[in-house]
């Protein structure tokens, strides 16, 4: 699911009406404001968020030099979009990174938000980044909290330190001893949940803080929560004083109401954001990006962002050569796939690309399973047959379509998509006798 969808449906609904007048009226611009207002309450923004929001764009887009601009709809969601990137924090807010090794960063929140897994998340994400990050268990409480983290762990490839039911203060000091011992430079402590803001246990985070010191502490919440996720953001800030937030389940049917709301009641940064299961589904949160997200603009650079982590520059090298020197195979409309898969949900990639919102691509459209069914198409070929697609006929065909578990049709279509982008990849522009490749 894009992300926001329905709020982005909205807002889109609404601004489609003024943009397409040569001229606004001052009337006209407050109705839109009425709706932009209902939309936002709708997505479960923060009641007063949305007023101080709406008073705000209205004051900015009556003036004199909207009204007679020549595009004056493009200016209005101009400022709307402008309002947005302030509300959610005006810029990319990073990881403080300690002067004097580890970086401790202490990881907190209700039970269900996605705070241990986020832990495993976040540690692959140094990883990339060239850190050597060790997790630490002291969630004590919950059943199975420490094995899940030790999984969590091993998934990513990054040790996890536990000493078992022992007070969590004292786990999280000799969690730091061994790290400096060992040469990690980031301790990402993970701490017990709550099912509500609970004094005892909030105690306890104190007692962590006060031990060791974090150089951020981190809250996570559940998008999906809507405004509940903003009282627990309050409620958590006024006890720890936290650093900085994190947003999971973006992906999932969220209104939108979190990530416009939290920075404006907390004056808290949003610093990372949860878009699905997955350990790789971690993005750093970029205000502007989102606001562009949000009003159907599409987010280019992440999603080049995702392009380069899926494909190295090597691999780029080579698959323009082979595109230049017409040798393109199936093989590597295999690795094609396989770079699709590692960036992340279809739908979501889409609703990155500016304009693709308005089509209206559904997750129902985007049968993933396809990519799949492709692969093991190309697998079930033989090293002939994958480069040099013209031999298949009707009874290699069947061989491969019963190999793979499809049908005869669904060979076709591969191989009549592998055509197509061998013909469209032909037919490029080249820029210096370079070729511009689509990922």
């Amino acid at each position: 699911m894009a992300l926001f969808s329905g709020l982005s449906d909205r807002l889109n609904h609404i601004f489609s009406k003024i943009k397409a007048k040569g001229k606004l009226t001052e009337l006209e611009i407050k109705q839109a404001m009425r709706e932009v207002r209902i939309a936002l309450l709708e997505a479960d923004v923060n009641f007063k968020v949305v007023k101080d929001f709406i008073t705000s764009v209205s004051e900015k887009a009556v003036g004199e030099e909207i009204l007679t601009s020549l595009t004056p709809g493009q200016q209005v969601i101009k400022i709307v979009k402008d309002e947005l990137v302030t509300l959610m924090g005006s810029s990319n807010s990073k990881l403080e990174v300690s002067s004097k090794p580890p970086t401790v960063i202490m990881m907190c929140g209700l039970q269900g938000a996605g705070k241990t897994s986020f832990c495993g998340k976040l540690a692959q994400f140094l990883t990339k980044q060239g850190k050597k990050p060790m997790l630490v268990a002291c969630d004590i409480y919950r059943p199975a909290a420490i094995t899940q983290l030790k999984v969590v762990g091993k998934s990513v490839n990054v040790p996890v330190f536990d000493k078992g039911t022992q007070k969590p203060a004292k786990t999280a000091k000799e969690a730091i001893e061994e790290a400096l011992y060992k040469g990690f430079d980031t301790v990402i402590i993970d701490t017990a949940g709550r099912l509500h803001i609970d004094e005892q246990l909030m105690g306890e985070l104190k007692e962590v803080k006060e031990t060791v010191s974090p150089t951020e502490i981190l809250l996570v919440v559940d998008s999906m929560t809507g405004q509940d996720a903003v009282t627990v953001a309050q409620s958590f800030n006024e006890q720890l004083d936290v650093t900085g937030v994190i947003l999971t389940k973006l992906d999932g049917d969220t209104r939108g109401g979190a990530a416009l709301s939290i920075r404006a009641v907390t004056g808290k940064p949003i610093k990372f954001c949860g878009t699905g299961e997955k350990v790789a589904d971690i993005e750093p949160f970029y205000p502007d990006r989102m606001a562009s997200r949000i009003l159907g603009m599409g987010d280019v650079l992440t999603l080049i962002e995702k392009a380069q982590e899926a494909v190295s520059e090597q691999q780029a090298k080579e698959m323009e050569k082979r595109f230049r020197e017409n040798t393109f195979t199936l093989d590597d409309f295999l690795v094609q796939f396989n770079s699709i898969k590692k960036m992340g949900n279809i739908a979501d990639l889409l609703s990155m690309v500016p304009g693709m919102s308005k089509l209206k691509v559904s997750e129902k459209d985007i049968d993933e399973k396809r990519i799949d069914r492709f692969k093991a198409i190309i697998c079930s070929m033989t090293k002939k047959e994958r480069e040099n697609p013209d031999i298949i006929k009707a009874s290699r065909k069947k061989r491969i379509a019963d190999g793979s578990g499809s049908s005869i049709q669904e060979v076709n279509q591969l191989l009549k998509q592998f055509e197509q982008m061998k013909q469209m990849m032909k037919s490029m522009n080249t820029k210096n006798g370079k070729m511009r490749l689509p990922f």
